[in-house]
């Protein structure tokens, strides 16, 4: 149950004084909300930047171009001539030094006179600028009396905005929202307030939103800080909560004495890896263990971690348990199948695919399979978490690209056994600081070999103007019997624009080499995108048109070269991904990355990195560098995925400092009583990590 002290800030945002729908629709835009954004998601929405309303010139001492406050009077008005009404409204005003001419575009007929009554003093602030000799300020942003201006602070916050939403309607609905603040307990423990110097949680969000200096809304300040390490002590918390009842005694354990797993290593066509098999045996160590396992098993594209995977299915499956696969996407689940499927058959296990594409009779059927335990290994999506998905003796879950699934589905999974363990796979290697901000304090195995007759890939980048050899290139290519990849980048402002940029990209590829070309991206029903991929990996089609859509999980070891176009709009991760489609056969391959010119900084950073190295792990640590924690995970933003305060770069000291904290409490009061556990119980409903809250009380 979530503290009614936090009701207030739970209400929604339409109870603000002018907040109707249109606003409303507008907020859940900015604030990134299905529903109606509340009074907390406008208070966590922090300033981007500051104005500094502090310089009061005279006329004739103000500097053109520079934000300037100044006291005038009103001499008189000139309106809108009736004759042109896009002719701007002029208020001339003075000091003692000059004059200055503010202008009005579209004024309501009455509203600039009432605001401006000659004869009067008022203060006003804008960006002065010089028109025809005379010093001008277009739409001042402040026009105030004697009074407002004593109320003024100088400094106003500039929010991040959306289209149609306007920056003095975001500063007024914070004002309220900050009118609504409760006193809240304090989670954080003195010795930490003390040493990091921070100030109480209500004092550090009043001056980030009214600043009193102009360094008050920096990350690296004391009120930032202190708001980004309360949101990542919660992550913590909650990954903490999450670990701990992992570890509880975990009764039988999960691993037989594998005659299951020699004969799926006769079967493979090659040997495993070192790494391969050290991370196997790690994983059979943790399933004898007496607590649950929670394993990181990370390593790059192609290096084999499926296999890992089958290994620790059947290590369950030789005491006559269960193990479920859950893939984010269906392309995935449906290549692990296609991996997996000839190793399980020939060692006797018996495995099945669960997505939203099975349906009718065949879903009632594996439904029925799974809970008679006539299935070994449920590899599926979603599909895996829903309600009437139950298994007879679930043992080993393996969620894949977890950073694309919550805390929530990682419990909904483990909910449907008896102290189920966890294998966690990442094909994006993940660097250690994030491995502990991300997923808490896991174990942790590297695949970083990759499998034996792999050949390394050429990568190259070549300005757009190039495209017709380019073209050409491909041409010859096609001749020879090669399959080529081409991709067109994901506009992410609209999902439309990504089609008619693979689908024109497409027609045009088609009408120089005929049927030889293909498409698929992420509108296309399922079977269709099987049917294309089908005939790709058959070489039916030899040029393969697709948007990011065959980014993971797609393996068609023929394919031996790739175009990229618009390189420079990809992440350093994503560039990595979709490179490791090629290179997975016996053949040498080579990876075109087109590009527009002039390339910014960041974006020629990002290709020299990708041209210098396949290695994932050096790529993940340089990504990092580069660009922040976001877009290492896939998670194209730039704070921490997750996490709407805390910085990349800025507060990565605090991280560790979190953790620790985490770690102190579940030590001390694992189950949150007492006046300082409402106040932890406070924290994780602010800053939604309450999902791990119910596990306090599971056995």
């Amino acid at each position: 149950m979530r503290p009614p002290l936090l009701n207030p800030l739970f209400a929604p945002i339409t109870s603000l004084a002018g907040i109707g729908p249109k606003q409303d629709r507008l907020f859940r835009h900015l604030l990134d909300r299905e529903d109606t954004a509340r009074i907390l998601d406008l208070l966590l929405h922090l300033p981007a930047s500051v104005i500094d309303r502090r310089a009061r010139p005279k006329i004739r001492d103000a500097i053109p171009g520079t934000v300037v406050t100044l006291e005038v009077t009103v001499d008189r008005h000139r309106p809108v001539p009736g004759r042109n009404p896009r002719a701007p409204h002029l208020v001339y005003a003075s000091d003692e030094t000059g004059d200055v001419v503010l202008t009005y575009f579209r004024a309501q007929p009455g509203y600039v006179e009432k605001l401006l009554p000659v004869g009067t003093k008022r203060y006003v602030s804008g960006t002065l600028q010089m028109f025809d000799g005379i010093p001008q300020i277009v739409h001042p942003d402040r026009v105030v009396d004697e009074a407002g201006f004593a109320k003024l602070s100088g400094i106003d916050p500039v929010y991040p905005l959306t289209e149609g939403l306007a920056l003095g309607s975001v500063r007024r609905a914070v004002a309220q929202a900050l009118q609504k603040l409760p006193h809240l307990p304090e989670w954080i423990s003195p010795e930490v307030i003390r040493r990091c110097k921070f100030p109480p949680f209500a004092e550090a969000l009043n001056r980030v939103h009214i600043p009193v200096e102009l360094t008050d809304i920096l990350p690296e300040g004391p009120f930032w800080s202190r708001l980004a390490f309360d949101e990542l002590l919660a992550g913590q918390l909650a990954l903490a909560l999450v670990r701990a009842q992992l570890r509880r005694p975990a009764g039988d354990r999960h691993a037989g004495d594998g005659h299951l797993r020699s004969k799926i290593i006769d079967a493979l066509p090659y040997a495993l890896t070192p790494s391969q098999r050290q991370a196997a045996a790690a994983i059979t160590q943790d399933l004898h263990q007496p607590v649950r396992m929670l394993r990181l098993l990370q390593g790059d594209v192609g290096s084999g971690k499926t296999v890992v995977a089958l290994l620790a299915a059947a290590a369950v499956a030789e005491v006559g348990k269960q193990a479920a696969l859950m893939a984010p996407t269906e392309i995935l689940a449906r290549q692990h199948i296609k991996t997996i499927a000839p190793l399980a058959e020939s060692a006797g296990l018996r495995v099945a695919i669960l997505t939203g594409r099975e349906k009718g009779r065949e879903r009632r059927d594996i439904l029925a399979r799974l809970a008679e335990g006539e299935i070994d290994f449920l590899v599926g999506t979603h599909a895996l978490i829903q309600d009437d998905v139950a298994f007879k003796a679930l043992a080993l879950a393996v969620v894949d690209e977890q950073h694309r699934f919550g805390v929530r589905e990682r419990l909904a999974l483990t909910a449907k056994g008896e102290a189920v363990d966890v294998l966690v796979l990442s094909a994006t290697p993940i660097p250690r600081t994030l491995v502990l901000t991300y997923f808490g304090d896991m174990d942790v195995s590297e695949l970083r070999e990759k499998p034996a007759g792999r050949q390394p890939i050429d990568t190259r980048a070549v300005p757009d103007i190039r495209l017709q050899e380019v073209i050409d290139a491909v041409g010859r290519a096609l001749k020879a019997g090669k399959l080529v990849y081409w991709i067109c980048p994901l506009v992410e402002e609209s999902e439309m624009v990504d089609l008619t940029d693979a689908a024109a990209r497409f027609e045009s590829l088609k009408a120089r080499f005929g049927e030889k070309v293909g498409l698929v991206h992420g509108k296309m029903r399922g079977p269709e995108k099987d049917r294309v991929m089908a005939q790709f990996a058959a070489g039916e089609i030899g040029l393969l048109v697709a948007t990011t859509v065959v980014e993971v999980g797609v393996d068609v070891p023929a394919a031996s070269i790739m175009v990229i176009e618009n390189a420079e709009r990809f992440g350093l991760a994503q560039l990595h991904q979709l490179r490791g489609r090629i290179g997975r056969g016996s053949e040498a391959s080579t990876c075109l990355l087109l590009y527009k010119e002039p390339l910014n900084e960041m974006s020629a950073a990002r290709l020299k990195a990708i041209r210098e190295t396949t290695d994932g792990f050096r790529i993940a640590e340089e990504d990092l560098k580069l660009r922040g924690e976001g877009d290492v995970l896939g998670v194209r933003q730039s704070g921490l995925p997750g996490y709407r305060i805390a910085r990349p770069g800025v507060h990565a000291q605090l991280i560790a400092q979190a953790r620790d904290e985490a770690l102190r409490i579940m030590k001390d009061n694992p189950r949150l009583k007492g006046e300082r556990g409402q106040a932890l119980r406070c924290l994780l409903y602010l800053f939604e990590r309450d999902e791990a809250l119910p596990l306090i009380g599971a056995g």
